[in-house]
């Protein structure tokens, strides 16, 4: 039987190897609805990891209290409980991105990555390889939301956070930050890192 990852394993095989948005596509809705900004994807990717981080710990805790038959609904109640704190955080501190961010932070409860983080690692590892577990995943999360939300602002609106970054003549892509927008740069990347996943294998 192979040998568990460490937990400096897990931590540098979130970012990118095993990067929960680009290599399991997973994590699509919020990456195609809150990626038109910066600073929205940024507040998603923090909200995720706080979660995520949080639910690791807690069910890295109990994992020996853990009944095999009822471990799905104890990860869906503590994913839950953290992100109702995380959503009353951002409607109290920060109301005009939580607005903004709308349904997709109470989404968080249903992501795929969070359930299959406590799933595969959390509930099997120690508190310390479970919040690094968590800390990769949620880097390479936030690392793939920012790629794609860069592009489509910059190409979007010749700006970022605010500071004009093409020149005046450049004619917005108005298109990418639209809808169609999010798919079209999504599928770029992807391909891009698999081609040079391949290219590495080669």
């Amino acid at each position: 039987m192979a040998d568990q990852p460490t937990a400096t394993e897990r931590l540098i095989n979130g970012i990118l190897p095993e990067n929960p948005v680009y290599r399991q596509l997973l994590g699509l809705c919020p990456t195609l609805a809150v990626t038109n900004g910066l600073q929205a994807a940024i507040t998603m990717a923090a909200a995720v990891g706080f979660v995520l981080l949080c639910a690791n710990v807690i069910t890295s805790l109990i994992r020996n209290l853990l009944k095999p038959h009822l471990r799905i609904v104890v990860f869906t109640l503590t994913i839950a409980t953290f992100v109702t704190i995380a959503d009353r955080l951002l409607a109290a501190y920060l109301y005009q991105m939580s607005k903004t961010l709308g349904p997709y932070i109470p989404l968080i409860i249903v992501n795929c990555i969070i359930i299959c983080r406590c799933e595969v690692c959390a509930s099997k590892q120690s508190p310390f390889t479970a919040a690094a577990d968590a800390v990769g995943q949620s880097l390479g999360f936030g690392l793939a939301l920012c790629s794609i939300a860069a592009i489509r602002e910059i190409l979007g609106t010749g700006a970022l956070f605010g500071i004009r970054l093409l020149p005046t003549v450049w004619p917005d892509w108005v298109i990418m930050v639209l809808p169609p927008g999010a798919f079209l740069t999504f599928g770029l990347l992807l391909g891009l890192v698999n081609w040079l996943a391949e290219t590495r294998k080669a």
